[in-house]
């Protein structure tokens, strides 16, 4: 079996055991305190994604130059609980911004730093190893600070929404 599909493997009962919660503050905490960097789930995850970003088949695709790449691992079906996963490589030189999005439904987003003092923007500050969950409705630029980073993300329904304007206050 390749990586890839190690991948979506794995996910699969993380994905059944968080279906019916919503991304939010609380959510967060708890994928935190229970699948955080120390975690098996944490590791195997970041293990694969970060396998399949050197192997050129996760994050391959281009956004703004090599420095910021995504790509959909798998599209959203029931063994996923109509969950997507994602994959997006960034690397900042000293800080990268990223296309502007909107969450209809949610993100969990596992950030896994490449560079040990890489960061990502989250709902709550900065943050290095570990998840965020932007609520339904959160919209931001996604920023790196201090080197590369992978960000595996799972979204509720496959939902990311470009199609729309910054507010004044992103």
């Amino acid at each position: 079996m390749d990586a890839r599909q190690q991948l979506i493997d794995r996910s699969i009962p993380f994905l059944r055991e968080i279906k019916d919660r919503t991304a939010e503050a609380g959510l967060e905490d708890w994928l935190n305190e229970n699948y955080g960097p120390d975690s098996s789930l944490y590791s195997d995850l970041a293990m694969l994604v970060t396998a399949g970003v050197a192997d050129g088949w996760a994050a391959d695709i281009e956004v703004q130059g090599r420095n910021y790449r995504r790509s959909r691992i798998a599209e959203p079906n029931e063994d996923l609980s109509y969950f997507s996963i994602t994959a997006v490589f960034m690397n900042s030189v000293p800080r990268m911004r990223g296309q502007y999005h909107q969450h209809p439904y949610g993100e969990l987003n596992l950030v896994v730093p490449l560079d040990a003092a890489a960061e990502i923007v989250g709902p709550r500050g900065w943050q290095g190893a570990g998840w965020t969950a932007p609520g339904p409705g959160s919209h931001h630029y996604p920023e790196v600070r201090g080197g590369a980073l992978i960000a595996l993300f799972f979204l509720p329904a496959g939902r990311i929404s470009y199609d729309i304007r910054p507010t004044a206050d992103r």
